[in-house]
């Protein structure tokens, strides 16, 4: 900020130098100029024959010229008020009104014009009327001390030449006026421009400044496809990953598939192509320098809509995903190392159970039995999280009965409904077809059933519902348990979430079965709603296209 002040300064005091230049050179040259074709008028009326009328006169007109000349020359006029230097046409008139007494007969009175014009153009209309009055004096002294007494045509010569003049002063004094104007506005907006370009010239530097701070590559494609921006981001990137100059190969989120250049996110992105979070890998497979890249592509327009380019921001994501697949790897490996021994467990449970044991030794093995059974589920729905949770949900559609399904999963969930004294009515299940994948349906529907069972109130209702369209199916599940607050109600599907009267309770769960839930639902190309009254009861409607997305 302080260099552009001192530039502006700078700028200021060049215009200041040319100012007071051009102030001195105009104020010489106009009256140098009149000087001479004065002189150049005088000679050649001498030399024609004029007569003389007042040598003294004559002379002093001269003298008068040759002062206003020399003062134009010698005084720095730019160092007064620029009032002063209406005292050289001032001068100018006098002299030739003078001369004009001295040469009668050689028409020197048009030479008003040249100071005339100066008044009318740098000055004020006030000091153009004392021109022009100056002037008119002096025609009026002529006629009073002619010898002779006018004639016609001397008064109506010298009518002319007040009209003209008159008019050459008043045209001139407008288009002054007109030009001082057009000036000033031009100045305005030259300002306007300066200032417009200091703050462009500010704010390019500012961009530059932050896409340089920032850690992730950005690169602007311009409508012909070439780059016309990129971050230092961007190139420590590409430096890393291949020589300067190259473009690595890329592999789709894979890591093995390698892509033809055309799929590649900078050539779609050169092609007009938006998208999101594309994951790749740059760089051989083994290569210590590969890195993954998650890249955005957008799609730039100017002010009429028209296509202007595209940006790309690329995020270095290695670290990431090397993290996730590690934690893939840990969960895999704790899961099977515990889902091992509890089946064991389970299995021997199941065969003790089966022989003649005394009663508190069933109990407790029951005891056994149920806890082992929790954690089983508990360790099949973090497996069922972290292999669904990256975008690993694969659907096998299938034409299928949702009705049929419903009423499936509510025979096998009867005992467990039956515990509890929970009554689930399916009085409204129609059975309606749909290109779906029944088994991802299926673990949709036990979920939100368990859930209904598991959240209610003992002697409670569960009410399931299936309807369609000629687009859509609805299937309904309604309880009359606890309810959760609204409070809770949009942390309702985050993973391990569980509401507060739920923790208080005895009520065991993992709080990944309603976002596992949710997340089939979408990959069915559906949506998952869920509205609930503390102590009423909740309502989860899942709406599913008949028809499997592409």
């Amino acid at each position: 900020m302080a260099g552009e002040g001192i530039g502006r300064t700078g700028v200021r005091g060049e215009r200041r130098g040319a100012a007071v230049r051009s102030i001195d050179q105009s104020v010489m040259l106009t009256q140098l100029l009149f000087g001479f074709v004065t002189v150049v008028v005088v000679f050649l009326s001498y030399a024609i024959g004029v007569t003389v009328g007042s040598i003294v006169l004559f002379f002093a007109a001269f003298i008068g010229v040759f002062a206003g000349c020399v003062l134009a020359v010698a005084v720095p006029w730019h160092r007064f008020p620029s009032v002063t230097i209406v005292i050289l046409p001032i001068i100018d008139i006098i002299a030739i009104g003078t001369l004009r007494i001295g040469l009668p007969d050689a028409g020197v009175g048009l030479l008003w014009a040249f100071p005339i014009i100066w008044l009318s153009t740098y000055f004020s209309l006030a000091a153009l009327v004392t021109g022009l009055a100056t002037a008119f004096g002096f025609v009026v002294a002529t006629f009073a001390i002619a010898k002779n007494p006018p004639t016609v045509a001397s008064v109506s010569s010298v009518s002319v030449l007040v009209l003209v003049l008159t008019f050459i002063g008043i045209s001139g004094f407008l288009n002054a006026r007109r030009s001082r104007a057009q000036r000033r506005l031009l100045r305005k907006q030259t300002i306007q421009l300066e200032d417009a370009l200091r703050r462009a010239r500010q704010q390019e530097r500012l961009v530059a400044e932050v896409l340089n701070a920032v850690d992730f590559g950005v690169i602007r494609f311009g409508r012909d496809g070439e780059i016309t921006v990129t971050n230092e981001a961007h190139a420590r990137m590409q430096a890393a990953i291949a020589a300067p100059g190259e473009w690595p190969a890329v592999y789709a989120a894979d890591a093995e598939t390698l892509l033809p250049t055309e799929r590649m996110p900078i050539a779609r992105a050169q092609a007009g192509e938006e998208f999101d979070n594309e994951i790749v890998w740059a760089g051989e497979p083994g290569s210590p320098n590969r890195r993954a890249l998650s890249i955005t592509s957008r799609l730039l327009t100017d002010e009429h809509g028209a296509p202007e380019g595209s940006i790309v921001v690329s995020n270095d994501v290695t670290a990431e995903l090397k993290a996730l697949k590690a934690r893939d790897d840990l969960v895999a490996s704790v899961s099977h190392e515990l889902r091992t021994p509890l089946t064991s467990i389970l299995g021997y449970v199941d065969l003790a159970l089966g022989d003649d044991l005394p009663p508190e030794t069933t109990a407790k093995l029951e005891i056994v039995e149920r806890n082992s059974s929790r954690l089983l589920e508990l360790i099949g729905d973090i497996i069922v999280a972290n292999r669904d949770g990256d975008a690993n949900l694969v659907l096998r559609p299938t034409d299928s009965d949702i009705g049929a399904i419903v009423e499936a999963s509510a025979e096998s969930l009867e005992p467990r409904a039956k515990e509890r004294d929970v009554t689930v009515h399916i009085d409204t299940v129609e059975h309606v077809h749909a290109t779906i994948d029944p088994a991802r349906v299926r673990q949709i529907i036990d979920n939100l059933l368990s859930n209904a069972i598991k959240y209610n109130r003992d002697g409670g209702d569960v009410y399931l519902g299936v309807t369609g369209d000629e687009s859509w199916v609805w299937v309904v599940v309604r309880d009359t348990g606890i309810g959760i607050s609204d409070v809770e109600l949009p942390r309702l599907f985050d993973r391990f979430f569980r509401s507060e009267s739920v923790r208080n309770s005895t009520i065991h769960g993992s709080g990944l079965g309603l976002g596992i839930t949710r997340d089939i639902v979408r990959k069915h190309g559906g949506d998952l709603t869920v509205h609930s009254v503390v102590d009423e009861g909740t309502t989860v409607v899942v709406k599913i296209p008949k028809e499997a997305p592409q």
